[in-house]
């Protein structure tokens, strides 16, 4: 009896299907879906023999899932940050970093740890800022760029930063967790390495963490893997199946998101107690028009400011009911904060409020923020 073959899954032209598709043993007698294989070691007399070096079949299928969905080879860590860090890890001594200047509080954190330490130096360039990381990559030894951003959602013209000319052994990483791979490749567009937290929009029901790195470069993956299991940056199994489990559903929850997404964005934009509403979608946001070339779909996560003061933003977040006042995103329930008050995050607008879109009804969606707009005393 045949199975699935190699050949078969490249062959495929959705990724919806990919997704599906693949990160299976396929072998008659096997579980149709990988189990999550709970073993630190193994029986020796193969290549595989302790799992914090060579892996376990449950994290080698979300692996096999998210290096075909990304155009690359996949290695899976316990968190983003673990993944992010794996990153950095490649840096030696006195390296230049190149950061966005609206980055992930946590990035920025790491970076300023190492720059304190005296590992590296930091330089930091705004998302849309084109000819400043196209001359940055001549002799920056990491480019991190993170498009769209969090939570300003700036586009960066990867096409034009990834082509640019850059130093030997340089790394170009993208942050691609907004967009997921659904909506974008780095690696096709010449990044050295795709990075997505899997908490988001991978996992999609906030009940893990993981992170996960693409590449292309075998000795680049073999480095991040020894950096793996160095650092004991390991995935649980659990976390590894379930993150599986919820990436089979990621084109359909995405799907729908985004759709409501635009819908949202739409009637933010024209509320009268909305100052500012940025979506890539929008033909009013600074970046739509590299949005529209280099995204297939625009993501589902809006970020809003509200007309008023921080205590304003906090008053609309305590009043909304189907939406969930949380933090992170990419999940099947609409969050939403005022990223604002989070350490690391002062320096945004007072009033932004950033949304992530789920997979409710639209309609129960924008009556639920309509509601939480009014100020008291407004019909």
């Amino acid at each position: 009896m045949a199975t699935r073959t190699d050949r078969y899954l490249a062959e495929l032209s959705s990724p919806d299907s990919l997704l599906v598709a693949a990160g299976r043993d396929g072998r008659p007698g096997t579980p149709l879906n990988m189990p999550p294989v709970l073993a630190s070691n193994f029986v020796l007399g193969t290549e595989r023999a302790y799992s914090r070096g060579d892996g376990t079949p449950t994290w080698e299928a979300l692996e096999d899932i998210i290096g075909r969905l990304e155009g690359g080879r996949a290695l899976a860590f316990a968190s983003g940050m673990a993944g992010v860090a794996a990153i950095f890890d490649q840096l030696h001594a006195g390296s230049r970093v190149v950061l966005p200047d609206g980055c992930y509080q946590g990035v920025t954190g790491l970076a300023e740890s190492g720059r304190q330490r005296g590992l590296w130096s930091v330089t930091r360039l705004a998302v849309d800022d084109t000819d400043g990381w196209t001359a940055a990559a001549a002799d920056a030894d990491l480019l991190w760029l993170e498009s769209p951003s969090n939570p300003m959602l700036v586009v960066a013209d990867l096409s034009a930063i990834c082509s640019a000319r850059r130093k030997p052994s340089a790394l170009l990483a993208v942050d691609n967790t907004f967009a997921t791979s659904l909506n974008q490749r780095p690696l096709d567009l010449g990044a050295d390495l795709s990075f997505q937290s899997a908490t988001k929009f991978i996992g999609g029901h906030s009940d893990l963490l993981a992170g996960l790195v693409a590449v292309r470069d075998n000795d680049l993956l073999a480095a991040l893997r020894k950096s793996r299991e160095l650092n004991g940056a390991t995935p649980g199994a659990l976390e590894s199946f379930l993150a599986v489990r919820g990436a089979r559903t990621m084109a359909l929850r995405l799907e729908r998101a985004q759709a409501s997404a635009m819908i949202l964005a739409e009637r933010l934009s024209s509320h009268s107690n909305v100052a500012c509403t940025r979506f890539p979608g929008l033909s009013t946001h600074p970046t739509h028009s590299i949005a529209r070339r280099q995204l297939k779909g625009f993501g589902s996560i809006i970020s809003f400011d509200i007309r008023g003061d921080a205590a304003a933003a906090d008053e609309v977040c305590s009043r909304v009911r189907l939406i969930q006042h949380a933090t992170s995103l990419g999940a099947v329930e609409s969050t939403i904060e005022r990223r604002a008050s989070n350490p690391g995050q002062e320096h945004l607008p007072a009033s932004l409020l950033r949304l992530s879109v789920g997979i409710e009804n639209v309609e129960d969606l924008w009556a639920d923020l309509d509601a939480a707009l009014k100020t008291p005393g407004q019909g």
